[in-house]
């Protein structure tokens, strides 16, 4: 591996965060944007060829160094890994609102829930989930949320077009039709009498 993939990886195992392109490139003045994306290349190439435990992987607006997917249970189950704080299903909801429908306010949020949102907003701010990303032009210049990198990392996106489709989800949250049990596209019943 060539000195610059080395820095690269030692600055990318030490973050807890994926590591934007631009604050890599100032990790070395002498470094082009073409030398620093052909260490990035190199250095995934690396832990992909060589049959790493670890790959490297672009998410969140930056790079980072991840577990390969199927170590995680095993990490999991061994409670090696320190877990981080799951949003409860309220928060989840909040989440997906703001994610589709960015910039919003509170008062939207809560009509679309049925409810009051502010203490579940307050928390995916302090989460660093959220954030404020601008003031609307109704009565109060109430605020408005958007999602954060954060965001993006803690659901493996690297932007939100990744985020599924209103129409995909649709059809993954519908329930079969009585009787469709067993055919092709619809799941299979498991166990019982």
């Amino acid at each position: 591996m060539n000195p610059l993939a080395k820095l690269l990886e030692a600055a990318l195992f030490a973050s807890p965060r994926p590591i934007p392109t631009s604050e890599l490139a100032a990790l070395d003045a002498e470094a082009s944007p073409a030398a620093v994306a052909a260490a990035l290349d190199e250095l995934r190439e690396h832990y992909d060829v060589d049959g790493h435990g670890v790959e490297l992987v672009d998410q969140g607006g930056g790079w980072q160094i991840l577990t390969r997917p199927e170590y995680t249970e095993a990490i999991e189950r061994a409670q090696v890994a320190m877990r981080p704080h799951r949003p409860s299903g309220a928060a989840l909801e909040t989440l997906a609102i703001v994610a589709y429908r960015q910039p919003i306010g509170r008062a939207e949020v809560s009509e679309i829930r049925g409810v009051d949102v502010g203490a579940i907003l307050k928390s995916l701010l302090e989460r660093g989930l959220i954030e404020v990303v601008a003031r609307g032009e109704g009565l109060g210049r109430p605020l408005l949320y958007g999602t954060t990198p954060l965001f993006l990392e803690q659901f493996a996106l690297r932007h939100l077009d990744e985020l599924p489709r209103v129409d995909e989800l649709a059809v993954a949250l519908s329930q079969p039709e009585e009787g469709s049990l067993g055919e092709p596209g619809h799941p299979v019943a498991s166990g019982g009498a």
